[in-house]
This record gives C-alpha cells, sequence and structure tokens, in this order.
C-alpha cells in the first residue's frame, strides 16, 4: 500500500489536501450554522483556498524531487499562480457579480424577471484565503515531496 502511495504521491498528496481542507470546511460550516450543508464539500470559496493548497502543495513536491531550475518546476508555478490569481481574481468577481444580481432579481417591484434558483454566490477567495491555502500547500509538498 505504501508503495503505491509513494509510487503516485503527486496525484494522491494533492487530492487528499483538497479533500481535507474540503472536509474541515464542511466540519467549521456545521459548528457554526448547525446545519449540514453537503455542497461545501465540492464547492468553491472559503477559507482556506482548497484550490492554493493543491496547486502549491504539487508545485513544492515537484520543485523538492525534480529541482527549482527544472522544466517541470516551472510549469508547476506558473499554473499554481495562474489557479491562485483565478481563484482571488476572476472567480471572486463572479461571485461578488452574483450576489448583487441575487439581490437585485429579490427586490420585489424593481424587474419582472422570475428566476427559479438562486445564482452561487460563493465562487472566489479573498487574497487571505489564497495564501494561507498556498501556505498549507507548501508545508504539506515540503513535509511529503
Amino acid at each position: 500500500m505504501m508503495g503505491i502511495i509513494i509510487q503516485y504521491k503527486y496525484i494522491i498528496v494533492p487530492f487528499a489536501v483538497w479533500f481535507s481542507i474540503q472536509l474541515f470546511k464542511l466540519i467549521y460550516d456545521l459548528v457554526t450554522t448547525k446545519k449540514f450543508n453537503f455542497k461545501r464539500i465540492l464547492g468553491a470559496g472559503g477559507m482556506p483556498s482548497s484550490h492554493s493548497a493543491v496547486v502549491t502543495a504539487l508545485a513544492t513536491m515537484i520543485g523538492k524531487s525534480q529541482g527549482v531550475d527544472s522544466p517541470m518546476f516551472g510549469l508547476s508555478i506558473i499554473f499554481a499562480f495562474v489557479v491562485m490569481y483565478d481563484a482571488a481574481g476572476v472567480r471572486r468577481a463572479a461571485g461578488k457579480q452574483a450576489k448583487l444580481l441575487n439581490k437585485i432579481v429579490n427586490t420585489p417591484g424593481l424587474t419582472g424577471v422570475e428566476v427559479t434558483e438562486k445564482l452561487q454566490e460563493v465562487l472566489g477567495h479573498t487574497p487571505i484565503q489564497v495564501f494561507v491555502g498556498a501556505i498549507i500547500g507548501i508545508i504539506v509538498g515540503l513535509i511529503v515531496g
């Protein structure tokens, strides 16, 4: 079993990091709201960013094993920055827009639009959520890598 984990660590470790963070968010949400929200296990957003943790864990593991001057590390670090930029920038902006649109649509008399489902508002991350996720990923990558 340990041989399989070591052989596939570049897949297993990032997945385990993602699952652990999402499980943490689910439990935290359950404790704070007293409601079980299964969407937290698959949903985006919240503290910390599992996306950031996954890509930085992977980049750190690659940097540790291949060297920080390797093409694979270069690829993985650029990929990590793109994912983190997207999480804190584009997806966060989309979440803010969804929140505003939900508010507009639900204001009585303002629009004649009928909506059957609410737009998802928690899509992205604050910069601190991305930063904390990245730190978790680096720590895990250093320990496991």
